[in-house]
């Protein structure tokens, strides 16, 4: 029998045992409430593509403390390059860095932004898409690939790297020149579209290839060919600039449509925070990358680039690739200054 007193006492102590477990329960709840933003990129972790996106977490953290759980995975290491689209449809990655010739395979418009001399240089590059033409493309690729680009990264500008030195100022100059470039056909068609005669090799044969001839020289932009020291190899850089390439910081939307007003907002600010401290260094090191060539002996040269954007813009205007380009795009590109 149970007196009036044991059973006060058990409501007691069963009243401690619940409060116990709700305040237990309540970090875990707290923690749960947390927006979580996994992030993979190929890049390696001295890459500046790979360190922006600490400046991101930063921001978040500064901006949102408590708010988000961002966890990056660089390397490759959470998904493979070119299958985070897929991921981020199924709702395993909510964040990632997405190149132009990706985004063109689903989207095929897009590929105006693969094509020679569209962009024309990195602060180029920033007005047309954080303008009206970047508004208009990013809300097609939200709704095509329900990915939305939220910045734009500078990735690099491709510069013409040869063994021997030429008088290069227009495309005609370059004709014979044997430049090795990727192996797809949009890579062998820009080649074709400079002068030259676009020869594919792997990345890996490309050093041996200068050294003995079997290439007249090749095109990068100027860190990678500093990286892979293809300077010891060459005589010139002629500097024709003709491919200013982007990476996009982009999210899912089904992450997107999760947040607040304001935590989209901040997640906003927060990637064009790491896009700009991207942009900021990887210029600096292409200045730098000039530099260090002459102190090397190679000849820095500058052409008509003029010439050059306008051979290359007439060749891609004739071919298929513009067929799919939106109509006035690429003039609205050419006057955005």
């Amino acid at each position: 029998m149970t007196t009036p007193r044991t059973s006060t006492a058990r409501r007691g102590l069963l009243a401690a045992g619940a409060a116990t477990v709700l305040t237990s329960a309540l970090p875990a709840a707290f923690a749960q409430s947390k927006v979580l933003l996994r992030i993979s990129t190929p890049a390696v972790p001295d890459d500046w593509h790979a360190k922006m996106w600490t400046v991101f977490k930063d921001s978040l953290d500064k901006s949102a403390p408590g708010e988000f759980d961002v966890q990056i995975n660089l390397n490759a290491s959470l998904f493979k390059q070119g299958a985070e689209p897929a991921a981020m449809a199924r709702g395993n990655l909510e964040l990632t860095t997405i190149s132009a010739f990706d985004i063109a395979k689903l989207v095929p418009e897009f590929s105006v932004f693969t094509a020679g001399y569209i962009v024309r240089d990195p602060a180029h590059q920033q007005k047309v898409f954080n303008g009206p033409i970047g508004t208009d493309m990013f809300k097609t690729v939200a709704e095509k690939m329900d990915i939305t680009p939220l910045a734009t990264a500078y990735l690099g500008t491709r510069q013409v790297n040869l063994r021997e030195v030429r008088n290069v100022k227009t495309p005609a100059d370059l004709k014979g020149v044997k430049l090795r470039m990727p192996g797809s056909k949009e890579w062998l068609f820009l080649g074709e579209a400079l002068g030259v005669t676009p020869t594919p090799l792997a990345f890996g044969e490309v050093y041996l290839g200068l050294k003995t001839g079997t290439i007249d020289g090749q095109d990068n932009p100027l860190p990678t060919v500093r990286a892979a020291k293809f300077y010891e190899v060459t005589k010139q850089i002629v500097l024709t600039s003709h491919l200013v390439d982007s990476l996009f910081i982009a999210i899912s939307n089904k992450a997107s449509a999760s947040m607040t007003p304001a935590q989209r907002q901040k997640v906003k600010a927060a990637a064009d925070a790491a896009s700009a401290y991207n942009n900021d260094n990887r210029i600096k090191e292409e200045a730098q990358s000039v530099d260090y060539f002459k102190q090397q002996g190679l000849q820095v040269t500058t052409p008509d680039v003029e010439a050059f954007r306008k051979t290359v813009q007439t060749a891609y205007l004739n071919s298929d690739y513009a067929k799919v380009w939106p109509k006035g795009l690429l003039e609205r590109i050419n006057a955005t200054k």
